[in-house]
């Protein structure tokens, strides 16, 4: 018996230096949400844009980011860490860290609601109502392979942020629409985007925005506008439905689908429109049709 509680109290007290100075969190908060981590990384860095004080850094991979958030009178450190619960659902896990107060944390958490418990849970309560509002208002069905017609083009060249794309666009929109017939040319389907870089560290791409026309000898020139020509093509496609501004949902959708199905794509995705957002409407209502180039055609 003595035997006994000799080695309980041994491994009590290993247990609890283990938690007070070695474990790397003084409190874990866990979410679930429909989503893939593409979206759920995207989601997390626009909130983190909102916030006062922050600094977010993500060198890892989708998947993980660390973040910063400054107090009054405190520094808390989260550590996110995304996985997916099976092919719908994902659990995102943070642990959370007081930076100047953590031996203390540790001691209360597991007694009493610690302030730093209480704003944890507040900061992160927001966050995932940020979240789950966002996944209300989008939409993305993977349909599978398909073909991408091709298409003669007018367009013009962009550098953004993902998120600023739909910026970019509206801002060159009048070069393609008003400007193109006004001139003569005839349009020929819907406007689109052709994703040429996509820096997935830095969350930056450049791309063309484009309009079809019909060739001809007498198409309008001007220094921003270039014509190019794009081929049939193999591809993987998705139905996106939402503000434009997010419509990148659906390219981690496709390359999670391409991951599954060991389908080797480009990366570059092109996105073709069929609504104009200057109408505004239900968002819900918005589509786009979202390819993904495959590799080998």
């Amino acid at each position: 018996m003595k035997k006994f509680l000799l080695i309980l109290t041994t491994l009590f007290i290993v247990g609890a230096i283990g938690y007070l100075f070695f474990y790397p969190y003084d409190y874990l908060v866990t979410i679930k949400a429909k989503a893939n981590a593409g979206t759920i990384n995207q989601t997390i860095k626009l909130w983190d844009s909102t916030l006062d004080s922050t600094k977010l850094t993500s060198d890892l991979d989708l998947r993980h980011l660390d973040q910063t958030l400054s107090f009054n009178d405190s520094t808390h450190i989260y550590s996110w860490e995304i996985s997916a619960e099976n092919d719908s659902v994902s659990k995102i896990k943070i642990f959370a860290k007081d930076g100047q107060n953590s031996l203390m944390n540790k001691i209360l958490v597991p007694f009493t609601d610690t302030d730093f418990e209480k704003r944890t849970v507040r900061t992160l309560s927001d966050f995932n109502e940020n979240l789950h509002n966002h996944l209300k208002r989008i939409r993305v069905t993977v349909v599978g392979e398909e073909i991408i017609d091709s298409a003669y083009y007018a367009y013009v060249t962009a550098k953004s942020s993902q998120f600023d794309k739909a910026k970019g666009m509206m801002r060159n929109f009048p070069l393609l629409d008003p400007y193109l017939v006004n001139n003569g040319a005839k349009l020929k389907g819907r406007p689109f985007i052709e994703i040429t870089k996509w820096d997935k560290e830095k969350d930056s791409i450049e791309y063309r925005f484009g309009y079809p026309v019909i060739k001809s000898d007498s198409l309008p020139q001007h220094p921003d506008l270039q014509y190019g020509f794009r081929k049939k093509s193999k591809a993987l496609k998705a139905i996106y439905n939402g503000n434009y501004i997010t419509s990148d949902r659906a390219w981690y959708a496709l390359l999670d689908y391409a991951k599954k199905h060991n389908i080797d794509v480009t990366g570059l995705p092109t996105e073709i429109f069929y609504n104009n957002p200057n109408l505004g409407g239900d968002e819900l209502n918005w589509k786009a049709e979202v390819y993904m180039p495959l590799s080998k055609q």
